[in-house]
């Protein structure tokens, strides 16, 4: 999951580069300057890729239909573009966001050269399941979003935020989106945020549902599951995939049912087991980590606090007592 940094001063290479990461697209140099060098740290999987890009000079760049959702949030300076048939816009740092659809030939008419830009590109079927599931029914495709995204206050300045956090943590060295305890859950979260800030035909419902709960049944396939693999990265949508409903009805049935969130229950759960295992184990033969990364702790801080919260003692207290 981590981005490969690259410096490049030759527009074939650096189209090269975002063709390999992101589309099939060609980049003109509209007023070329000595010694320009453009700087792309980029990473991700097929689901998500972001990508940290200054091309340092103007460039008007060409992908044609994207095939996926797309978002160019700049940091500084601005950018032109449309889309399809759609009227130009321009979005400048701070104030609003590019979003691209999966059909419609794509121009970005005016990268600006000092304009930095934070690219978040996401699958087309990696946004419409996870849109199905919070609906909990089918969606017909593509989904409408909005040219525009609002950072500046609200929903969409939430998600900026988000995306910016999720795009360092990838270009850091030792970044938690690698993990895979919490990797997919920042992917779902960054999925879902865009749903919840963008507008689109499905807004409304998604704004608006109160989905039919689970029946007991389901919940307690989800609290097996769990007891079953505790140290499983979970995200909400696999445990609503367990219960065969959406990520909104499992929400709101753990809360009625169980009396906490779904994720809440597993932090419990896991805080109680790693509590019987370190009262249970050699302290001579085992470490508090081991245990805590095998119940799917991956912050040992957090863990600990949570735990000395939960039980008034410190783990490592516990394991030699």
């Amino acid at each position: 999951m981590h981005a490969k940094t690259h410096q490049i001063s030759d527009v074939d290479a650096a189209r090269d580069i975002l063709r390999k990461a992101f589309y099939a697209l060609d980049v003109e140099v509209l007023r070329p300057a000595p010694g320009w060098t453009a700087r792309f740290a980029v990473g991700g999987c097929k689901a998500v890729m972001l990508g940290d890009l200054d091309f340092g000079v103007d460039v008007r760049v060409r992908a044609g239909e994207l095939g996926a959702y797309h978002v160019n949030l700049p940091l500084t300076g601005a950018l032109a573009f449309h889309q399809g048939r759609d009227k130009p816009h321009r979005v400048r740092a701070g104030r609003s966001a590019a979003v691209f659809g999966p059909v419609g030939d794509t121009v970005v008419d005016s990268w600006d050269g000092d304009c930095r830009i934070l690219a978040v590109k996401i699958g087309r079927a990696e946004l419409e399941t996870q849109l199905e599931r919070l609906l909990d029914r089918p969606v017909r495709g593509p989904v409408d979003l909005g040219p525009e995204l609002d950072i500046r206050r609200g929903p969409g300045a939430s998600w900026a935020r988000l995306a910016r956090l999720i795009t360092d943590d990838v270009s850091g060295p030792e970044g938690l989106t690698a993990h895979p305890m919490i990797g997919a859950r920042m992917k779902e979260a960054l999925v879902t945020g865009l749903l919840l800030s963008t507008d689109h035909r499905y807004r409304g419902p998604l704004d608006r549902q109160s989905p039919a709960l689970a029946a007991p049944g389901a919940i307690r396939r989800v609290v097996d599951a769990m007891r079953a693999q505790p140290g499983r990265p979970f995200t909400v949508a696999d445990l609503a995939d367990i219960a065969g409903v959406g990520s909104r009805a499992l929400q709101q049935s753990f809360a009625r049912y169980v009396g906490m969130p779904p994720m809440t229950y597993l932090k419990q759960l896991r805080l109680s087991m790693v509590h019987d295992s370190l009262r249970a184990a050699d302290p001579g033969a085992t470490t508090v980590a081991q245990v805590a990364y095998r119940y799917g702790f991956t912050h040992l801080g957090r863990f600990a606090a949570a735990y000395r919260e939960r039980y008034n003692v410190s783990p490592s207290e516990t394991l030699r007592g």
